[in-house]
């Protein structure tokens, strides 16, 4: 290779460090959303190190979190840290290495606008915490992010973290993003803040397991009233529809049993305070899916998600018989007798067999036969 060639590449690494922020010390973050998991997550980046801004919807928010150093309405009884700015949007972004993303999925779109007009820095990383789909085509947040600001910039937050318990005692975190040290620069922020967090290069799948947890704890939710069998049926359909989308994409597995997808679905089965597992006993009450944010009083993004992963599933030619008809329980088109009869009768397809290897037995009886000669049995 020539001398030019050799100071391109050495150049272009060195460019490709900056714009993964590998070393987190003495960085910025603004945080977009001030409900509970967003209040949540600036706390522990305020402990991890971070010199952090947590932006609220409207100057009024952002004044009363600003005077009772506690946000009341969505995390009450967790003291905002004295270092913890507190801002409307919109206040600017240009100072920022890191911006955090805590809102639904339906508003991705018009954040992505706020982050152009916001004057965000060419060297700023984006994070969506969000665990649904950008409407309209139903796209992974990373993806349409992706779009608008190149992929070695954005990144992704999974897994289970009830934001309550996460101040206090920790929680299981995805860091996820195309740019390993991205990734990796994330998860030691966590990690200073008493944060168990894993590294991904899977951003895709990590959503898709969010999105399928948030479907699945809403279906276990209309559907415990009938049996636990019934509400474990109705989660494991869902997850088994959405991998068989999330594999077409590149997807890995992992990412479906691990944290970001088991984990999380255990931690919202088991959550009181779920509000997909509440929104789906209240949609088996019969409360109209529209009046279920008021009833709870946060959104509930997985109301939103669920009709969009349907339709994105079937665009995709993906079977997905029970997220179709959980749609149709959501928007009120599907009496809750006929849901609970479709998911007690689907049968999944049967898994894809492959014929082993010829002398794969064989294998591992020579295998197991000299794991026992070395154990001395």
């Amino acid at each position: 290779m020539s001398q030019p060639d050799s100071t391109a590449s050495a150049a272009a690494a060195r460019a490709s460090r900056g714009r993964a922020l590998s070393s987190p010390g003495a960085k910025r973050a603004v945080v977009i959303g001030a409900g509970s998991f967003g209040t949540a997550l600036a706390v522990l980046l305020a402990r991890g190190g971070l010199r952090t801004t947590l932006q609220a919807r409207t100057p009024e928010q952002a004044q009363k979190l600003d005077s009772e150093r506690e946000n009341s309405v969505y995390l009450p009884g967790v003291e905002l840290p004295s270092q913890l700015r507190i801002e409307p949007v919109r206040a600017g972004l240009a100072r920022a290495d890191y911006v955090f993303l805590a809102i639904p999925s339906s508003g991705i779109g018009e954040a992505i606008r706020l982050l152009h007009d916001g004057g965000l820095a060419s060297r700023a990383a984006i994070v969506s915490l969000a665990k649904g789909l950008v409407p309209p085509e139903g796209v992974p947040p990373t993806v349409a992010l992706s779009a608008a600001f190149g992929p070695r910039r954005v990144a992704c937050i999974g897994g289970p973290a009830h934001a309550q318990e996460m101040v206090h005692s920790g929680a299981g975190l995805v860091a996820a993003s195309r740019e390993p040290q991205l990734a990796r620069a994330l998860a030691q922020v966590f990690k200073r803040a008493g944060v168990v967090c894993e590294q991904s290069e899977d951003p895709i799948g990590v959503e898709l397991a969010g999105a399928a947890k948030n479907a699945a704890a809403l279906a276990a939710g209309a559907t415990e009233a009938q049996g636990l069998n019934a509400a474990g049926a109705a989660a494991g359909h869902i997850f088994a529809e959405v991998w068989c989308y999330a594999e077409r994409l590149g997807a890995k597995p992992e990412s479906m049993i691990g944290l970001a997808g088991a984990g999380d679905l255990v931690a919202t089965a088991l959550a009181p305070e779920s509000r997909n597992r509440r929104a789906g006993e209240l949609l088996a009450a019969g409360v109209a899916g529209h009046e279920i944010p008021a009833r709870i009083g946060q959104a509930v993004e997985s109301l939103q998600s669920v009709p969009l992963l349907a339709s994105t599933l079937e665009r995709a030619g993906v079977e997905a018989p029970v997220t179709s008809a959980l749609g149709r329980l959501i928007s009120g088109e599907l009496p809750l007798a006929d849901w609970v009869a479709l998911v007690r009768a689907v049968s999944p397809a049967p898994g894809r067999w492959r014929r082993p290897q010829p002398g794969l037995w064989r294998r591992l009886w020579r295998a197991f036969s000299s794991a026992e000669r070395r154990a001395g049995r």
